[in-house]
């Protein structure tokens, strides 16, 4: 079973949402020590990089082991960082007001827009 295809590929989102995550942290932490927004590598692509990294890592382990309480408790945990996210965008509005409200307007909460990216890296003169 370690071999199979669902190990692998639970392998993959499991390392993919790991890199999310380890690339969100220094970011966040750096932001929070100086009180500033966090806006800057993986979040100038998305808004709740760790959450979206934690949901990775879970889809991971559910695809590599689904037990009824993994497949009771993933949509549980997702349905808690979407309320979790929620309420955070709420309170960095109200600290950061309308910077917060165009960096919210032009990122998107957890999935990243890679064709606006790639629109972007084109128009800008630096190719993919």
């Amino acid at each position: 079973p370690h071999f199979g295809p669902f190990h692998f590929i639970s392998l993959a989102f499991i390392f993919l949402g790991f890199s999310v995550l380890s690339s969100a942290w220094p970011v966040l932490h750096g932001a929070l020590r100086s009180g500033k927004l966090a806006t800057t590598g993986i979040y100038a692509r998305m808004r709740h990089p760790q959450y979206a990294g934690f949901v990775l890592i879970m889809f991971g382990f559910l695809v590599q082991w689904p037990t009824i309480l993994t497949l009771i408790m993933f949509p549980v945990l997702v349905f808690m960082y979407v309320r979790l996210a929620l309420r955070e965008e709420q309170d960095a509005e109200a600290e950061f007001g309308e910077e917060y409200r165009a960096y919210a307007a032009n990122t998107p909460r957890f999935w990243p827009r890679w064709r606006r990216l790639s629109k972007s890296r084109r128009t800008s003169g630096r190719g993919l």
